[in-house]
């Protein structure tokens, strides 16, 4: 049952509480309401009497099983005629506000029965109560506090559970001069409007401290949002995000974010009155709710483009960064949804990634599915900042390359930090364009302004968490990189002619004079030079199996042949002796499918002892992207060391050459 705050009074009235002659009491209650009725003046000895019976009547009320009969001998129409002053302009008043403030808290305790609430109101109490709480412009005296406070105790009592009720208050005017007492000097008077304002949002009998009840209001209707932001909350709830109630706080941010939900000019004006400094330093509280509903506010005030910047160089991005670490999934979203706004500001890029925000991005554990759509989102949203796809509307009169310029903005002042910045700010700025670049920029990125360098510097440096980056930062760049199938450049079938006896083991194989000219240059040097194969009719075919010689002339005869890894070894091994670089790329591709943390090694002895290159690039990319399997490994430093020359001289290659620079240009 809901309870009034009880007060003391100054003059000591003798009150009959526990009345045993329900005749006596009767009585009792019949004569107060003749005093009521008779003493509605100024006139010191009627006031004097006013007051007595109101106290006397509210201390009869105290005992709910006492209301009915108190209601029943016409108490309320008396009460309701002195929530108001006594006619006439007397320069004496006696008692002021004191009879109110008993009238007040008389019918709040009678408005406890919901029987009662709508003969109180259908009495008429609600303009005067509503009245009642504009008495704080009359003055500030504890006189006018009391009123105050029992007139919103009385709005909490009769709304509560009563949807009627609740739009009449509305209706007379309530709401305005509720959220105005939210700013009172007086925390008592504070908690009462806080009271009524959320037993007026919801079906709710806690007095719950402060600003926290217009959040409620805001929510559940866009009109009541509206009044309450027209009767002036806007600063008020501002000012109690600086409160020593943590409570009052996180209701506040709230409130804030639901002021913010649809409203830019809102949005802006909430920014413009300090909120975002408390909101930011609510972040790095200890109280997670208060973390939440703060992240809350923030992300609904990134939303706008005026307020994006601002929350950056306030400082806003590393607590909320720091915040995608919590285990609460609610916290974690609201984080995330705060800084995909701020990603949108191309302003806030740089920013974002100075401080490692790419990396916490991609290596977040996202509690809910939400979150991780969100945080795929802002990384989306940072990739087409950085390429320069964002959308975007200049006039006719600027030229093209004026256009791609203002585009590549963001590329361009993320080089200029990766040349002038501290080490380890230019490290994270390659780590997050070797994520979000694209293509066409790898070059200018990684070659022209040494970005490679900075992740080579990663990999082989002691700590595991930056060889890791490095690790996975240029396993994304070459996922990137457009490479050519190793069955793009196989020379074209031959035309047979003359033919030479080829043996092998024993076995003779008549192959054509032209087509083996054609194949290669060791074949061209074996019949054209001074070898002694030159006149010979047969020829002997050393180290090499039948099988892998009849694969061999296939490809040499077809241009094709299909590689299985039995035989991959052998045949790579013939297609180096005899220099059929087509060969030799397909027995790689074969090989490389069969790489694994087992034979990583083998794999890259092998193609060092071929000089197999397409094979070493697949080690070395298969090293970069199992680094958590084999930096575990005791010889993966040593490995690392003696592939850094090799990573480089790859992407080198890769970023260089002229058919892919011609490609990432069309």
């Amino acid at each position: 049952m809901r309870k009034l705050e009880q007060e003391d009074f100054h003059e000591s009235i003798d009150v009959p509480l526990s009345p045993q002659n329900h005749k006596d009491l009767l009585a009792d209650v019949g004569a107060q309401v003749q005093v009521l009725n008779a003493a509605f003046s100024w006139s010191e000895s009627d006031r004097a009497a006013a007051k007595r019976a109101t106290h006397h009547l509210s201390e009869l009320a105290k005992n709910e099983e006492l209301v009915n009969l108190i209601v029943d001998c016409g108490v309320v129409p008396a009460l309701v005629m002195h929530l108001q002053p006594p006619p006439g302009d007397s320069v004496s008043k006696p008692f002021e506000h004191e009879v109110e403030k008993g009238s007040a808290f008389t019918l709040g305790l009678l408005a406890v029965k919901p029987d009662h609430q709508q003969l109180i109101v259908d009495a008429g109490a609600l303009p005067h109560l509503v009245a009642l709480l504009k008495r704080n412009k009359n003055g500030v005296s504890r006189s006018v506090h009391g009123v105050i406070r029992r007139a919103a105790d009385a709005i909490t009592n009769l709304a509560h559970e009563n949807s009627s009720i609740k739009s009449c208050v509305r209706i007379e005017g309530g709401i305005p001069p509720l959220v105005e007492l939210l700013d009172s000097t007086d925390i008592k008077v504070q908690r009462a409007a806080a009271g009524a304002l959320r037993t007026l949002a919801f079906k709710n009998d806690e007095n719950k401290n402060q600003v926290g009840v217009i959040g409620n209001l805001v929510h559940s209707s866009p009109n009541i949002k509206k009044e309450v932001l027209d009767a002036g909350a806007l600063q008020p709830v501002i000012g109690l995000l600086s409160s020593c109630c943590s409570e009052s706080q996180r209701e506040a941010a709230l409130l804030l974010g639901q002021f913010a939900a649809a409203d830019s000019v809102c949005k802006v004006h909430i920014v413009q009155r300090g909120a975002v400094p408390p909101l930011i330093e609510m972040l790095q509280s200890p109280d997670t709710q208060l973390k939440e509903m703060s992240a809350f506010a923030l992300g609904r005030l990134a939303q706008d483009p005026h307020n994006q910047a601002g929350i950056v160089q306030i400082g806003g991005i590393m607590p909320l960064l720091k915040l995608l670490d919590s285990r609460n999934g609610s916290l974690q979203h609201n984080a995330a949804f705060a800084l995909y706004g701020l990603a949108d500001n191309q302003d806030n890029v740089a920013d974002l990634i100075k401080v490692g925000g790419v990396q916490k991005l991609l290596e977040g554990d996202f509690i809910v599915q939400p979150t991780k759509d969100c945080v795929a989102k802002t990384l989306k949203r940072l990739e087409e900042k950085i390429q320069g796809r964002m959308l975007c509307t200049l006039p006719m009169v600027f030229t093209v390359p004026y256009f791609q310029c203002n585009l590549l903005q963001v590329l361009n002042h993320l080089l200029y930090l990766m040349r002038v910045a501290d080490k380890v700010v230019q490290r994270r700025i390659a780590l997050a364009l070797a994520h979000l670049c694209s293509p066409e920029h790898q070059r200018k990125i990684f070659i022209d302004n040494n970005g490679l360098e900075l992740l080579l510097e990663l990999l082989e440096s002691s700590g595991i968490k930056e060889q890791q980056d490095g690790s996975i930062a240029l396993y994304k760049m070459a996922s990137k990189a457009v490479t050519i199938s190793p069955v793009d450049q196989a020379p074209l079938s031959p035309t047979p002619q003359d033919a030479y006896g080829l043996v092998i083991s024993g076995r003779r194989f008549y192959a054509h004079r032209i087509c083996l000219l054609a194949s290669s240059d060791a074949f061209r040097a074996m019949f054209d030079g001074g070898y002694r194969e030159k006149d010979a009719k047969d020829i002997e075919i050393p180290n090499i199996q039948w099988n892998v010689f009849e694969l061999m002339m296939r490809y040499i005869y077809t241009g094709s042949v299909n590689v299985n890894l039995d035989v991959a070894h052998d045949l790579l091994k013939a297609a180096d002796q005899y220099l059929l670089e087509g060969l030799k790329r397909l027995c790689e591709y074969a090989i490389a499918q069969d790489i694994s943390i087992e034979n990583i090694m083998l794999m890259y002895e092998l193609s060092d002892a071929y000089n197999a290159m397409s094979l070493r690039h697949s080690c070395i990319l298969f090293i970069l992207e199992q680094f958590d399997r084999l930096s575990s490994k005791p010889w993966y430093s040593r490995l690392i060391q003696r592939i850094v020359p090799e990573i480089q001289e790859y992407f080198e290659k890769v970023l260089t050459k002229p058919n892919f620079v011609e490609m990432t240009q069309v």
